[in-house]
């Protein structure tokens, strides 16, 4: 009994501290998000185990896939982290301009692996590529970290920062994407869909062919039907808790807290600034109003402004919604000190790479780290090693 009791003096003390303010620990990589109530943390739990389970054919993966569970590509360091994988996304380009994105032939994802039924019936070993002549994107797997934050901004906080006539003069004429509905597109590395929900429960069919509630559509073979026996599962194949459950993991995920920064670090963040980073990968966003505690009104610093950009032509590849070949949405930098390669395609391995290669509006910033000091390159970097 005085064991529980003393049980119960502490969980009395710790509820004060709670409620007169007390700081709670800040999150570490793959941490669910602070404020959270007990059901929805409950929820976070059950729907790690979701975005870990490694499907098999007999329960819906394929017959045409990239990967067996989610967490095989949001992996490292942990559940909802980066991955090594690399996928191809197709498009054909239109003559005036546009592309026609195969949506009726298995585009624009062209899925990598088949199941033993799939190759079986078809000899297809991967979907099969177009015969016209095509553009190929590369896309590199990215953290998930921090997504229901970014899913909780506004449209006008969005829009509120677009310049896509660029009145300021600064070089910098970010625009929205949008959906064909008309919304305000912010995740895919064209800032095409507008919901966390849509993207994620899109992904369990175009990344593992597994179909569900949020997304029942199967992909083709290349256009053709998907013969039978090589998809017996009945649809869907994932069920609407389980979905549920799955988005909640990555509502749910917070961003990792920022390490704290030396003298060097933070004249590395006046850098980061002054050489005109901040223009497109802006420090903080504002959350709206949210039913959820730990999502409502909240700052996020993300380093995104969640607009599209011009990178140049040499960045470019393919179109998606509004956006040209080479535009691209702004990509958030909460957690980048986790990843191991960045940009879109994967092609830098560094840091000090991946500035490099900013084109098109990024070319002053890439022009003002080169010209920069030694001490004053490193100081970026290292500021950038502590998101």
């Amino acid at each position: 009994m005085r064991a529980a009791a003393s049980v119960l003096v502490l969980a009395t003390v710790l509820q004060a501290l709670g409620a007169v303010g007390a700081c709670p620990p800040e999150p570490q990589p793959g941490d669910p998000l602070n404020d959270l109530s007990e059901a929805e943390r409950a929820r976070f739990f059950a729907g790690r185990a979701v975005f870990a389970q490694a499907f098999e054919p007999e329960q819906g993966l394929g017959p045409l896939f990239n990967a067996d569970a989610c967490g095989e590509c949001h992996e490292d360091p942990v559940l909802g982290g980066t991955g090594d994988e690399l996928e191809t996304h197709i498009a054909v380009p239109i003559e005036g301009g546009g592309c026609d994105l195969l949506i009726t032939r298995g585009g624009p994802v062209f899925q990598s692996h088949a199941t033993p039924a799939l190759t079986a019936a078809t000899g297809d070993t991967s979907e099969p590529l177009p015969s016209e002549p095509f553009v190929r994107g590369t896309r590199s797997s990215p953290d998930v970290f921090g997504m229901g934050l970014l899913d909780a901004v506004s449209e006008r906080e969005i829009l509120s920062r677009a310049d896509s006539a660029d009145r300021n003069h600064d070089g910098i004429s970010g625009r929205a994407n949008r959906f064909p509905d008309g919304r305000v597109g912010r995740f895919g590395r064209k800032g095409f869909v507008p919901s966390l929900d849509e993207f994620n429960a899109g992904a369990f069919v175009i990344e593992m062919g597994v179909t569900n509630p949020g997304s029942l559509v199967e992909e083709t073979i290349g256009g053709a039907a998907i013969p039978p026996a090589a998809d017996p599962t009945p649809e869907p194949e994932l069920g609407a808790e389980a979905l549920a459950f799955a988005l909640d993991f990555v509502r749910f995920l917070a961003p990792p807290a920022s390490l704290p920064l030396s003298a060097r670090g933070q004249q590395g963040r006046a850098m980061f600034g002054r050489f005109g980073c901040a223009s497109c990968h802006t420090p903080s966003l504002k959350t709206g109003p949210s039913r959820v505690r730990a999502l409502d009104r909240r700052t996020v610093h993300a380093y995104t402004d969640l607009l599209l950009h011009d990178m140049g032509p040499e960045r470019g590849d393919i179109c998606l919604g509004l956006a040209t070949p080479a535009e691209f949405r702004t990509e958030p930098l909460m957690g980048v000190r986790l990843g191991t390669q960045f940009m879109h395609d994967g092609a830098a391995k560094t840091l000090e790479e991946a500035i490099e290669l900013h084109g098109g509006e990024g070319s002053r910033a890439r022009a003002a780290f080169r010209k920069a000091s030694r001490y004053e390159r490193e100081a970026l970097i290292e500021f950038l090693r502590s998101l």
